[in-house]
């Protein structure tokens, strides 16, 4: 049962006398709990509402198209609130961040429905067999997980969720019905890596072809920790060793399945001071949303602009001088992209800063986690020259501000200069370091 919060004027809703208000029973004699109940029995053609207004029932019947909105609008995406996450686990971000920030960020999701909507990665410790159940009835794929460990024990140790071992049955049960499994495993110095890396990739290799992909992420460690597990960031020796393992069970896969699977981070590389591998390797690159290829995907889209840069130039209008801010991870791989389109294109200069994430503490290394701040005291008083860009990904979804509630705005404002959010991909990247 859900309330319905308003009706498009017009629509097939509001010519069947349904009132912002009302309550959406069921559809079809199944129960509407929430989005996903919504939009899979909806999709029927002839559509039987159960509704209640001010205690009284009704019904209507929908002709309709299988995915025509009928109208209906309610007070939240999901039609009903966030799981929040019911884990403490040892490498949580959330629980490194510092108090006294927006209150969004405290909140810890771990929702299957924003998994399958949104690509959100959850723990499976929210579920409970009828939710599998009808994830499967639904067909609901992929399914994002955060496996972290197939050892049950040690999953219970990292996770801190006694339910956290036993609902690992829940992936071969999905695999069974085919649903499409993405996963991820938030890599942990001495807990689980080593020997029970290999178990976990072996364990989950065998839930291939339902398994689509697993990424290797280092824990993100800030210098918030007191009072929390003892965790200890990898060496570069040690990020080299981790890339060798996967990579070496990587090309067992591929020689085997004919696909990899295993994926380490961008960010193991850059720690480790090895380049990361050529665009084919990522196959189809699933696991970007991890920071898995995001360097080498940027990378083949600007080389692909770039060949068609002579399209560009006459809306270029040099001399143009540009600055360009971006975390230390990716420092040497925009001078190198920077480097190049300044060679093509005559009249252009850009300066690449690195901006040391000195909020979070100097282990963090990427972008997406800087804030406005550190940008506006690490380039003070420097020549910025026409513009400052700075990755997208350092604002919130809604572009409207950085972590810190700094605005774009107030940036420019500190630093006397225009400033522009690039996009992510390599040719956003292009088009705005020649400001076209």
């Amino acid at each position: 049962m859900v309330t319905i919060q308003s009706v498009t004027p017009g629509s097939m809703a509001a010519h069947a006398g349904i009132r912002g208000g009302d309550r959406l029973l069921s559809a079809n004699g199944h129960d509407v709990r929430d989005v996903l109940d919504y939009r899979f029995y909806l999709t029927d053609r002839s559509v039987r509402l159960e509704l209640e207004r001010e205690g009284e029932r009704y019904a209507v019947t929908l002709n309709k198209g299988e995915y025509d909105d009928i109208g209906l609008e309610f007070a939240t995406p999901l039609m009903d609130k966030k799981r929040s996450c019911a884990n403490a686990c040892v490498f949580c971000f959330v629980d490194q961040m510092p108090p006294g920030m927006r209150q969004t960020l405290y909140f810890k999701d771990d929702d299957d429905r924003l998994s399958f909507l949104h690509g959100n990665y959850v723990t499976l410790t929210n579920l409970h067999d009828a939710d599998i159940e009808r994830l499967i009835a639904m067909h609901l794929s992929p399914i994002n997980v955060s496996v972290h460990t197939t050892n049950p024990e040690l999953r219970v140790k990292m996770m801190k969720n006694r339910r956290a071992g036993e609902v690992l049955a829940y992936l071969p049960r999905l695999a069974e019905a085919g649903i499409a499994l993405c996963t991820q495993i938030v890599l942990c110095r001495g807990l689980n890596d080593g020997a029970e890396l290999d178990r976990t990739m072996r364990d989950l290799c065998a839930l291939h072809p339902a398994l689509r992909s697993c990424a290797v992420v280092p824990a993100g460690l800030t210098r918030f920790r007191e009072g929390l597990y003892p965790l200890e960031p990898f060496t570069p020796a040690e990020c080299a060793g981790v890339i060798e393992q996967v990579n070496r069970f990587g090309d067992d896969c591929l020689r085997r399945l004919g696909t990899r699977l295993f994926y380490c981070a961008d960010e193991l590389y850059v720690r480790a001071g090895l380049p990361v591998p050529p665009e084919e390797y990522y196959e189809d690159f699933s696991q970007l949303e991890n920071g898995v290829g995001m360097l080498a995907s940027q990378q083949s889209e600007f080389d692909f602009a770039l060949e068609e840069l002579d399209a560009r130039l006459p809306d270029f209008r040099p001399p143009r001088t540009v600055t360009v801010a971006t975390g230390v991870a990716a420092y040497a791989h925009i001078c190198g992209l920077a480097h190049r389109l300044e060679a093509r294109v005559p009249g252009l200069t850009v300066r690449v800063r690195r901006i040391v994430n000195r909020f979070f503490g100097e282990s963090v290394t990427v972008a997406g986690l800087l804030t406005g701040k550190d940008v506006s005291e690490q380039l003070a008083g420097e020549e910025l020259g026409d513009e400052l860009l700075f990755p997208a990904a350092m604002l919130r979804a809604e572009g409207d501000v950085f972590l810190d509630d700094m605005t774009p705005a107030r940036l420019s404002e500190l630093l006397g200069v225009p400033v522009r959010a690039a996009g992510n991909d390599g040719e956003s990247l292009l088009r705005a370091l020649l400001g076209v």
